[in-house]
């Protein structure tokens, strides 16, 4: 079993804000990957489901961000998991908007969230970091992550989060790579060479027929002997 977390504020005054990628990611996991219902437990809202062979529980702790750990240990010791079973989505302001890395163990950088995971249970559990970009100076950034994505964001985070629900059956797997690849393949899909335009044709225009061949017969004969 695994416990997968996302970060973020509750209440709907916070439902949009950048800080609540983590509760967005696993909404989408939930509703992709028919989850049962979420119900209250553990100072949160949690449902439980399968990836793939594997059974996990999605958490989306209630107690506000700096305080998420209280509702993480108390899961995970429920469960008598191990940090080394437990993934937490969350905001990540050192990645551009719509990328995405995964991080075993390590410092928190910061994050409210992380540094109350790593007071409750450690630092060896994984981590989805979820880039949302930086507002260009460390005064901004408080505001800037409690403030809602903008309509100029909606189509690369509706991408992240399809490619997110796409690989993760990848990621509760252990296969990171193939979990990327998903995402990659939603945020930057490759550009099929079937659509790709022909070096001779004219921007805005349908291609011309080629000529007629107006060779006779015998013309044609020699010209396969030549």
């Amino acid at each position: 079993m695994q416990l997968w977390v996302g970060l973020g504020n509750p209440g709907a005054k916070y439902a949009g804000n950048r800080h609540n990628i983590g509760f967005m990611a696993l909404d989408r996991v939930a509703s992709d990957h028919s989850f049962a219902p979420w119900r209250s437990k553990f100072q949160g809202q949690l449902t439980e489901g399968r990836l793939g062979t594997d059974k996990v529980v999605l958490l989306k702790p209630e107690t506000f961000m700096n305080l998420s750990g209280q509702s993480v240990g108390e899961a995970m010791r429920f469960y008598k998991l191990t940090p080394a079973d437990v993934t937490v989505f969350h905001d990540e302001l050192d990645l551009a908007p719509g990328k995405i890395r995964l991080k075993q163990g390590g410092g928190h950088a910061g994050h409210n969230g992380l540094r109350s995971i790593h007071q409750h249970i450690g630092e060896s559990y994984a981590r989805v970091r979820l880039g949302i970009g930086h507002p260009g100076h460390k005064d901004r950034v408080a505001g800037y992550v409690l403030a809602d994505f903008a309509k100029a964001d909606q189509d690369w985070l509706d991408d992240l989060m399809r490619g997110i629900s796409d690989g993760a059956a990848a990621l509760a797997d252990g296969n990171g790579s193939k979990f990327l690849n998903a995402v990659a393949q939603r945020v930057a899909p490759p550009r099929s060479s079937k659509t790709a335009a022909k070096p001779d044709a004219t921007p805005g225009k349908p291609d011309q027929p080629d000529a007629p061949d107006t060779r006779s017969p015998m013309e044609k004969l020699l010209d396969k002997f030549r």
